[in-house]
C-alpha cells in the first residue's frame, strides 16, 4: 500500500517561510537538524491534518558564508491549499506583506508566492460570491 508523506521544498530562509505558511493557517509540527549534514528540515501542516506535512528543507550556509539561491523550475506547479474564507485568507496574506498574485476575483481561487517563488494555490472550501476589492484587482507577476 503506498501512503502520501510529505511535500519538500529548499527554502533560503526557514523564519520568513514560516512565517508565510502560518498566515496561511499552517503550524510547525516537528524539526531536525544535523551539524554533519548542514541542513534542517522543518515540517508544517495544518492544525488536524498533520499528515499532510510540507518539508521546509534549510541548506545551512557553507563554511565559508556562501548560501545556496533557488530558481523555480515549470516542472513544478504549486501547492494548494483549501481555505475556509479565501477573502479573509487573501486580506491576512496581504496585511502581512504577501502580494496576491492571481486575486480571488471569482470568490473561488487566488495564487501567491513563499518568499522562495514557489507558486501556492488558494481554493475556497465552497464558492463565495465575488467580492469587491478583489473581484477588480489585476494579476501580478506571475502565478
Amino acid at each position: 500500500m503506498t501512503r502520501y508523506l510529505h511535500t519538500m521544498i529548499r527554502v533560503s530562509d526557514p523564519d520568513e517561510t514560516i512565517r508565510f505558511f502560518e498566515l496561511i493557517g499552517l503550524k510547525e509540527t516537528r524539526r531536525f537538524s544535523s551539524e554533519q549534514g548542514r541542513f534542517t528540515l522543518i515540517y508544517l501542516a495544518p492544525p488536524g491534518q498533520e499528515e499532510t506535512e510540507v518539508e521546509l528543507t534549510y541548506n545551512w550556509p557553507s563554511e565559508d558564508g556562501s548560501a545556496e539561491t533557488y530558481q523555480s523550475g515549470r516542472n513544478f506547479g504549486h501547492l494548494a491549499f483549501q481555505v475556509q474564507d479565501i477573502y479573509e485568507t487573501c486580506q491576512r496574506l496581504q496585511d502581512g506583506g504577501v502580494t496576491i498574485n492571481r486575486p480571488p476575483r471569482d470568490g473561488h481561487m487566488a495564487f501567491i508566492r513563499t518568499p522562495d517563488g514557489i507558486s501556492i494555490e488558494l481554493l475556497q472550501d465552497g464558492r463565495l460570491e465575488p467580492a469587491e476589492p478583489w473581484a477588480s484587482m489585476p494579476n501580478v507577476g506571475s502565478w
